[in-house]
This record gives C-alpha cells, sequence and structure tokens, in this order.
C-alpha cells in the first residue's frame, strides 16, 4: 500500500497547533507597505486560525500534521 503524501504547498502555508487547529500568515505584508496604514500593517504580523468550512480541506492535503 503506497503512503500518503503531504501537499508541500500546503505544508509551507499552515501549521497545526496544539489543540488541533490550523494557522497561517496573511497575504500582502511583504511589499508596498508605505501605502497601507499602520493599523492594516500591524493586523498582518498576526497570525490567523482557518475557518471551519476550510479545515477538512487541509486536513486532507496534510494527513501526517
Amino acid at each position: 500500500m503506497p503512503k500518503i503524501k503531504t501537499n508541500r504547498a500546503a505544508a509551507k502555508r499552515f501549521k497545526r497547533t496544539g489543540s488541533g487547529k490550523f494557522m497561517f500568515s496573511k497575504s500582502h505584508a511583504s511589499h508596498i507597505l508605505t501605502k497601507k496604514s499602520r493599523k492594516r500593517k500591524r493586523s498582518l504580523r498576526k497570525k490567523q486560525t482557518i475557518c471551519s468550512s476550510d479545515m477538512r480541506q487541509v486536513r486532507l492535503m496534510l494527513p501526517n500534521g
């Protein structure tokens, strides 16, 4: 029986927390920062948890954690 492969693109974007949720970084935080407000840039630094409707897809892409 073949091994289940991890989706490498998803593995680079999502990290599992201790409680089993998945965290990800927001986009638009890397360049062209001069036109973005301080508040917006500050919120882009924070990690987000994925919503429950996307949890199934991420779990299938990351079977081994």
